[in-house]
């Protein structure tokens, strides 16, 4: 005998229910965990640094962070948990003046906890960066323009998908030729996915991985990295 509607409606909504407290118990069970190993490493070592990241690159961070696999842990994620686990102010902080990092996390930022020399964390942060092309979205940093004319890098293969891209070009006895000139990208505008992937075609990396030193604090003092901050627009 076949299943009613009703039958199959009630069972719908009970897996759906059962879903969604199992999904709202994980979250919490994450952010816990983040708190939790913040507040170790925290207690662990002796310096904290908040670093800002721009045109973040996963496998190029994971390199950069090997650097430190002996001697410290990085921590990305919601600002909002990593304030909580330091303290979001001086009536909360786990340690004296660590809520001095926590104003200073916002945006793109991270957080590494170490018992590496000073200097030596500079250096590494200074010296690092890596071009990588652009992604769809992002912002150009320069405008892009190729002229009328042979495109001699192009296979005649190509000609088809470039086209396709919104390049005005054609076949001239097997080369691939630009009817006019063409703009791929303007400074300042953001990049389409055509515009990405004629960039990656022509191979110009626009995209910059850059890490960058915020401010860091030790049980003994604390220092502003970034131009422009004040220690009064942490200390209230």
């Amino acid at each position: 005998m076949p299943k009613s509607k009703r039958d199959r409606t009630v069972f719908v909504v009970v897996v759906a229910a059962v879903t969604l407290s199992k999904t709202k118990k994980k979250g919490r069970e994450h952010k816990e965990i983040i708190v939790n190993g913040i507040r170790e490493a925290v207690e662990k070592h002796t310096s904290v640094y908040v670093f800002s990241f721009e045109n973040m690159r996963n496998i190029k961070f994971k390199e950069f962070r090997n650097q430190f696999r002996h001697n410290g842990r990085f921590f990305l994620g919601s600002n909002k948990v990593m304030q909580v686990a330091l303290g979001r102010s001086a009536s909360d902080e786990i340690r004296p003046g660590i809520f001095k990092v926590s104003k200073l996390l916002h945006g793109d930022a991270g957080l590494l906890v170490t018992d590496m020399p000073k200097e030596e964390v500079e250096s590494l942060f200074n010296a690092y960066e890596d071009s990588d092309f652009s992604r769809t979205g992002s912002t150009a940093v320069e405008t892009v323009e190729l002229k009328e004319g042979p495109l001699e890098q192009f296979t005649h293969e190509m000609e088809p998908f470039l086209r396709k891209q919104g390049m005005p070009v054609r076949l001239n006895k097997g080369t691939v030729e630009l009817l006019s000139d063409f703009v791929v990208c303007e400074e300042g505008k953001p990049l389409s996915p055509e515009s990405s992937r004629i960039l990656r075609l022509l191979g110009i990396k626009l995209a910059t991985f850059k890490l960058n030193l915020v401010c860091r604090w030790s049980p003994n003092d604390f220092e502003l990295y970034r131009e422009g901050l004040d220690l009064s627009d942490v200390e209230t």
